[in-house]
């Protein structure tokens, strides 16, 4: 799929683009993810329609024929590699994009014509984008307020000129670099415990201060809701620790409270 592509599946995923604030990788492949063996034995890597690094986030749009019998597509007179016609081959290369991809890290988010304005034949013709839009807002949504939060900061973050790169410690949210800096980030979501909510993300920060460097610092990303609790920590504690609070309203803007 080039970029200029006109088909159902450019579309979706240049809509997806403006939800997340990233450019796919369109196509993409991984070592990990690969077909059953050939003749000689070799493995192809198995391509996914769209991958977002900086959201490890790949998204697979399924026409029609991935979930229904569509003799065009099956070719149920030719086997292939699997010893199976193309229509089964595809739903068990499906199948193992939906055990692999999660498996390593990846969340993967399947999204089909009928989520969206599709006519009876499954086709975007109408193309309507700003109800399309709407429905892949919810589709590409999490589903925890922290999971909003965090994908939210993610998203500002890359329009900031972060690079967000895999966690030094497995248990932190969310890490990202621009250019020498570093930025170590524990995010939280609503909840009715605000105040033991804020002390618990302080003492996880701490326990994650391994480096004296002052180009590392470390973010603590709130809902509004939950601003005030965080704020008890007095601006000069939080300047001397490194630490730079950023608050995500409900409409997903993200503000870096002042110190």
């Amino acid at each position: 799929m080039g970029a200029g592509d006109g088909s159902d599946e450019a579309y979706v995923v240049g809509l997806c683009n403006r939800v997340l604030g990233e450019s796919a990788l369109t196509q993409h492949t991984f070592d990990w993810l690969r077909g059953d063996p050939g003749v000689g034995g070799r493995r192809a890597k198995l391509p996914v329609d769209a991958y977002w690094p900086g959201h490890r986030l790949v998204v697979e749009y399924r026409e029609l024929q991935h979930d229904r019998p569509t003799p065009h597509f099956d070719k149920p007179d030719r086997l292939t590699v699997s010893g199976v016609h193309r229509g089964e081959q595809r739903a068990l290369y499906d199948a193992r994009r939906e055990t692999e991809i999660p498996a390593h890290g990846l969340r993967l988010v399947v999204i089909r014509p009928a989520d969206l304005d599709a006519d009876g034949r499954g086709r975007l013709r109408r193309r309507d984008q700003e109800s399309d839009l709407d429905a892949l807002k919810k589709i590409l949504a999490r589903a925890s307020d922290e999971d909003r939060v965090t994908d939210a900061f993610r998203t500002w973050l890359l329009a900031e000129g972060w690079t967000p790169v895999d966690p030094t410690d497995r248990w932190t949210d969310l890490e990202a670099v621009r250019g020498y800096e570093r930025l170590i980030c524990e995010a939280k979501g609503r909840t009715s415990e605000k105040g033991v909510d804020a002390d618990t993300a302080y003492g996880q920060l701490l326990r994650r201060m391994t480096s004296q460097e002052p180009h590392v610092r470390y973010a603590l990303v709130v809902p509004s809701s939950s601003v005030v609790a965080v704020e008890r920590v007095p601006a000069q504690v939080r300047e001397l620790l490194r630490i730079d609070v950023y608050e995500v309203t409900d409409g997903d803007a993200v503000r870096r409270r002042p110190v």
